[in-house]
């Protein structure tokens, strides 16, 4: 990922916040066959390794598992996006040297990817990833909520991944390479908008 020194993203603290929050990642390896992506959910076990170990789990028929993987794998996470609109730049009155851009946060975390077919390993990351993605409701469902032999049927449709993680990327692009004036107008401009995207980038942008 190309990280222009003004929108570097190194404090690993800050990167984890981002890897926690992203809903659905994106698992890319290059194979002999060529690249291959699939869109997954996974969580991060910080505590495993030094940048920690994310965790999720593929269908078995996705031959993405199958595929040896040709050196590290990426996982694709991205933060809040939006388009940033020149009309928002007060500079735009003086000089009209000002062109549309997008602000966003993302991090790519490298690894090599393990693949894991044991019950147990299974259950255990499903029931996390339930857990996690339950717990904002009032009655959360839990995985044991469903028959245990249902479960287990289930189970053999799928496979787990585990990446740990070797190194992280880490890119904020929030109009801080602004002046202060024009970051204030974008952050109107996007706090103004209907999209809930746009309003969570507006909050991030400094001022």
């Amino acid at each position: 990922m190309y990280v222009p020194p003004a929108f570097r993203e190194d404090d690993l603290a800050a990167l984890h916040r981002t890897m926690r929050e992203t809903r659905l990642a994106t698992l890319v390896t290059a194979t002999a066959e060529g690249l291959i992506a699939t869109p997954l959910p996974l969580f991060l076990a910080a505590e495993e390794g030094p940048y920690g170990t994310l965790y999720g789990h593929l269908a078995r028929a996705n031959p993405q598992w199958r595929l040896r993987a040709t050196g590290e794998a990426m996982a694709l996470l991205m933060g809040p996006d939006a388009y940033v609109s020149p009309a928002w730049y007060p500079s735009k009155q003086e000089h009209q040297k000002v062109v549309p851009t997008w602000n966003y946060i993302a991090v790519h975390a490298y690894g090599p990817p393990e693949f894991f077919e044991d019950a147990d390993r299974l259950l255990a990351v499903v029931s996390r990833l339930t857990d996690l993605h339950e717990q904002p409701r009032a009655e959360p469902w839990v995985v044991t909520d469903a028959p245990a032999d249902f479960v287990r049927a289930q189970l053999r449709g799928i496979v787990g991944l585990r990446l740990p993680i070797t190194r992280l990327e880490g890119k904020r692009k929030v109009s801080q390479n602004r002046s202060a004036a024009d970051r204030a107008g974008v952050a109107a401009g996007l706090a103004a908008s209907e999209r809930a995207s746009d309003r969570a980038v507006a909050a991030l942008i400094p001022t």
